[in-house]
């Protein structure tokens, strides 16, 4: 948005990004909240959407990648996240790759909460008479294993952190390394069915979101960094999550985000 944007071009940019994602979104706002809080569904179509989701910047299915990842992580905004849900589907995420976000995202925020995104997620579509098609976990190379997978996931994301992983908690708890690499990474990071580029935006989106993950963050960064993404959809990644987990959770991200682009060698 900018600065000379008047209130009725601010709603004009929202309703066509919340029309995108849902014909009757407006209309439901105000169906639910015009006899408690009337004023809500104009501020969330006009900031929520015109001035965040309508920026250049992102593309709209990555920013219903990350907000599906941050709804799924936060577990307590069931009916928001089967609205972006569908809101994804609509803008052409496919079933499989909503699945498989929240696949990703429960690595992050444990397995309750990815249960119950999966559970909001079938309800959605069941009701569009969609149903993803099952993937199976790449087999890996003939006398290889999930370590073995796990690492070339994490190779493929984190160049040279596999070992990193291993010796930095090798005194204290060294199964946790391998559940990191074996599970984290072979079991669910290596999963065929949405882009490593998407799981890294879902994987920033949840770190944001939960407001306690700022090593993983930077990680995730980086990480995004090397598969693709480009410092402006990072910074714009970010900032969409001040709609959808706050402020502060916004501008915490930002600031790690800041240095971790430093330490890669990208910031400015």
């Amino acid at each position: 948005m900018t600065d000379d944007q008047t209130d009725g071009e601010r709603m004009r940019l929202g309703r066509e990004q919340l029309t995108r994602l849902n014909p009757r979104g407006e209309a439901d706002l105000h169906e639910a909240l015009d006899a408690i809080a009337p004023d809500m569904p104009g501020l969330v179509v006009a900031f929520g959407f015109g001035d965040i989701v309508a920026r250049p910047g992102l593309a709209l299915p990555d920013r219903e990648t990350g907000t599906i990842a941050a709804l799924a992580s936060l577990g307590n905004a069931e009916p928001q996240l089967r609205f972006h849900i569908g809101g994804g589907l609509s803008v052409g995420l496919s079933a499989q790759e909503i699945v498989e976000i929240i696949y990703v995202t429960s690595v992050f925020a444990g397995f309750p909460a990815g249960l119950n995104a999966l559970f909001a997620a079938r309800q959605v579509f069941e009701e569009r008479g969609l149903w993803p098609q099952a993937q199976e976990v790449p087999p890996a190379p003939a006398g290889a294993d999930r370590r073995a997978r796990g690492l070339a996931a994490l190779e493929a994301t984190s160049r040279g952190a596999g070992q990193m992983v291993l010796e930095s908690l090798a005194d204290l708890a060294p199964d946790m390394a391998g559940f990191i690499l074996d599970f984290a990474y072979g079991d669910v990071i290596a999963r065929p069915g949405l882009s490593l580029r998407r799981k890294e935006l879902a994987m920033i989106a949840a770190c944001v979101a939960r407001g306690t993950m700022r090593p993983q963050l930077k990680v995730h960064v980086k990480a995004g960094l090397n598969v693709g993404l480009t410092q402006q959809e990072l910074v714009e990644a970010v900032m969409q999550m001040a709609v959808y987990a706050g402020f502060p959770a916004a501008i915490n991200g930002l600031m790690a985000l800041r240095e971790a682009l430093a330490e890669a060698g990208q910031a400015g």
